[in-house]
């Protein structure tokens, strides 16, 4: 038992001191994409290139892979706090050790240098000056993938990274799932003839007003902004950098409420996770997040089963027609409600409505896919990314900037996380559908503007377990079914199916 206990000490210090240098390149990546002064990229590479180096050398320090060795031997309960550390804390490591430090600074440095040609590629709408490097950094993730090594298809790898344990074939088969069944919905509201009047959105909003009003309503749903803020950025995000400071981005356009005020709701759902995470564990699996099916799950509730919903601004928008009026001062709520949940094909997925997101996703991960199979050659990607979106949307992008350019993840290396954000929306839905069950009924106590019993039954099911239970097993544990598509369905099919007539 001593030994047990001293391991298990040794094991946490050390790990506590990981976290230090997480946090230390979290914050030094979301100074780079809200602060940075655009001569200063270089170096910023290298600073985020040299933090990787030293977090790889504490992730796969000899002595770590002792300790753990020693506490798997005891067979700990896998779903206690213990046992949930030495479990996962053993999978990173055995997965950490294969890849070559030299790799994990160029991919490091890459992305980091990756971002900054993205940022310059789309305002200027020139994927050429930003091909050279997407090249590179699929040429690296293929390189991470065969050291990582795989079962099935080397995307897998790289999947693992976002979504622990999971595999292609398997997400594949539930978002087909949904696929079918989501099509023939999205036919029948085009087919209903009916249109809500979306003019209405791209009045004038003042951006001043917009981040007063979106601030208020996250930090009503739940968002504490004494342990977090929200900054201005290209491409909105959300970044944990320590315990008590969660920090969340958006960009405003005057013409357009639903983008940045969706965006805060979406990214505060990120943060209201970190947040609700156990502090005292924070470096440790026991105070990480699932995984990010998990964590998109919370930042689509609260921005479309929350935030887009009907009660929700019965509460608010006496409040949003004061702040932005003349705009929305001749606007019916109806007609409000209808407009900012209207569906229509669109080109850009973050501000895709509810029904055809999924798509826009499917795409993304049936193009990740062949980069990384290298069945589809990076030259070639706006051509297959117009392909895609006639195939499955019925319209082409006009130009790169609103097609392949329009997402920051690939610049970033993030290659096998796309499907998370279709992932999130199923565990929206089924984590939804119990919480409304659980609480007797969401909508009574959302037109009153009380967001508190939803944001704690999330704490209590979903945040402070951490990493004690898998994804698999968290759904199951919590609604007592397997993932499955027919929630989300079934939550489309009643909203839109009242909006459109179907």
């Amino acid at each position: 038992m001593q030994n047990l206990n001293s391991a298990f000490q040794q094991l946490t210090e050390h790990m506590s001191e990981t976290a230090l240098l997480v946090s230390i390149e979290s914050l030094l990546g979301w100074d780079e994409r809200t602060m940075l002064p655009p001569a200063a990229g270089e170096y910023r590479a290298e600073q985020i290139t040299y933090m990787a180096g030293m977090m790889h050398q504490h992730r796969t320090d000899p002595r770590l892979g002792e300790w753990l060795n020693t506490l798997v031997a005891e067979k700990l309960d896998p779903h206690s706090d213990e046992g949930a550390t030495v479990r996962e804390l053993k999978r990173q490591y055995d997965r950490r050790v294969k890849l070559p430090q030299s790799l994990v600074e160029e991919l490091a440095r890459t992305s980091v240098l990756g971002q900054q040609a993205w940022v310059t590629a789309r305002a200027k709408n020139d994927f050429a000056s930003f091909k050279p490097l997407l090249e590179k950094t699929f040429k690296l993730k293929r390189e991470a993938a065969e050291a990582l090594g795989y079962e099935e298809t080397r995307y897998d790898a790289l999947l693992d990274d976002y979504e622990p344990r999971g595999r292609t074939s398997q997400i594949s088969k539930v978002l087909a799932d949904l696929r079918e069944k989501l099509v023939p919905l999205v036919a029948a509201i085009g087919a209903s003839g009916r249109k809500p009047n979306i003019d209405i959105l791209t009045r004038q909003y003042a951006v001043v007003e917009q981040e007063q009003f979106a601030k208020h309503v996250a930090a009503q749903c739940g968002f504490d902004f004494q342990r977090g803020r929200l900054d201005v950025t290209a491409h909105p995000f959300c970044s944990n950098n320590g315990p008590h400071d969660t920090r969340i981005t958006t960009r405003y356009d005057e013409r357009h409420f639903p983008g940045a005020f969706f965006g805060v709701l979406h990214e505060a759902g990120h943060g209201i996770y970190d947040q609700g995470l156990r502090s005292e564990c924070y470096g440790l699996p026991p105070g990480e997040a699932v995984s990010l099916g998990i964590h998109e799950s919370q930042s689509r509730m609260w921005e479309n089963f929350v935030g887009r919903s009907r009660p929700f601004w019965q509460h608010f928008y006496g409040e949003a027609q004061r702040r932005f009026s003349p705009a929305l001062a001749d606007v019916p709520l109806a007609d409000f409600y209808w407009a900012i949940n209207v569906v229509r094909p669109s080109l850009i997925r973050v501000e895709a409505d509810e029904a055809t997101y999924n798509l826009h996703v499917l795409i993304r991960f049936e193009l990740e896919q062949s980069l990384v199979a290298d069945d589809l050659k990076c030259g070639d990607l706006p051509g297959a990314w117009s392909e895609k979106y006639r195939h499955y949307l019925g319209i082409v992008p006009p130009n790169d900037a609103e097609g392949v350019l329009q997402d920051i993840h690939w610049s970033a290396g993030l290659v096998g996380y796309f499907p998370t954000y279709s992932l999130g929306n199923l565990y929206a839905a089924q984590f939804f559908e119990q919480a409304d069950r659980d609480l007797g009924g969401l909508d009574a106590k959302f037109s009153k503007g009380e967001f508190e019993p939803l944001r704690n039954w999330l704490h209590e099911h979903i945040h402070r377990p951490g990493q004690c239970y898998t994804a698999d097993e968290l759904i199951q544990r919590v609604t007592g079914k397997p993932l499955s598509h027919v929630p989300l369905m079934n939550y489309l099919k009643r909203k839109y199916g009242a909006l459109y007539g179907l």
